[in-house]
């Protein structure tokens, strides 16, 4: 069922790059964005990991780094019935954690030194536990390539508003198509895309992984205390992180209020936390 959202996905994201290419260039517009998204796709699927761990400086550890999160690891994939993913270590004072990779046999899984430093060891567990429940429900690759998508529309839409600043207006035939109004439309319809893109596989999806990294880990409470932790602190300590793959990390690296978090990529803290207590006291939500 995943494979076929990812190829749902791919070829969505394709179709709305090529709107907008003949919305900002006309003909001309819409075949280097098909072109554009053809290439990303075959890049996506094999290099966007590998993009996004060096995009945050990750560095990949060795089991003599950390041993007991190493076994600590080993032990929850195996509980998951998934393959050792490969560890990252993100050099950065937030507390976050995220995971990528393209399937289960080439995964990866990015905890930031903030997050070693500040959780306490069953809290991790529960942390590490969410992510490798992304990995074994397929998760990693349709949030990778939403990232890489998501990225590559706003950056369209800032190639539009540099085209509109130096008078780009209409190519060579004249197309209506690539016209100010539609460059102006898609600077301000283009991000907006992007974000409902993100929101739309982000969501649902991290609300299946809190359930199930609470049963691979065996306590939905220190995920929920985990959550809390990581909740606080990512408002209070700033993480230089895109937006493109804010929807990638445990909790949302970006900080906002009001319709920030109407139209965040995370669902509420509240109720995910109130999902994992009502599994631990065996409890339905209202």
């Amino acid at each position: 069922m995943n494979t076929l959202r990812t190829v749902v996905l791919m070829t969505l994201l394709t179709v709305l790059l090529v709107f907008i290419g003949n919305m900002l260039g006309g003909t001309g517009g819409m075949m280097m964005a098909f072109l554009f998204a053809v290439v990303m796709n075959f890049g996506t699927y094999w290099f966007s990991d590998k993009i996004v761990l060096k995009m945050y400086g990750a560095q990949e550890l060795q089991r003599s780094d950390d041993p007991a999160l190493f076994q600590m690891t080993e032990e929850l994939a195996g509980r998951g019935g998934i393959p050792m993913p490969k560890m990252y270590l993100i050099p950065s004072d937030q507390p976050n954690a995220f995971a990528t990779g393209r399937d289960p046999q080439h995964a990866a899984v990015a905890v930031t030194s903030g997050i070693m430093r500040m959780l306490s060891r069953d809290e991790l567990r529960g942390v590490i536990a969410h992510e490798l429940a992304h990995v074994k429900h397929r998760d990693i690759l349709i949030g990778t390539i939403a990232a890489t998508f998501a990225g590559a529309i706003s950056m369209l839409a800032n190639m539009a508003q540099w085209a509109m600043i130096f008078g780009g207006g209409r190519n060579s035939d004249n197309e209506e198509g690539s016209s100010p109004v539609a460059g102006i439309v898609m600077m301000i319809v283009a991000p907006i895309a992007a974000m409902l893109i993100q929101m739309a596989i982000s969501r649902s999806r991290e609300y299946a992984a809190d359930a199930g990294g609470a049963q691979m880990a065996g306590n939905p409470l220190s995920l929920a205390s985990a959550l809390k932790k990581l909740h606080m602190k990512a408002e209070q300590i700033p993480m230089d992180a895109t937006p493109a793959t804010a929807h990638m990390f445990i909790v949302n690296p970006l900080t906002g209020g009001g319709l920030m978090n109407l139209f965040s990529t995370h669902p509420p803290m509240e109720e995910r936390v109130a999902r994992l207590e009502a599994m631990a006291y065996g409890t339905r939500i209202s």
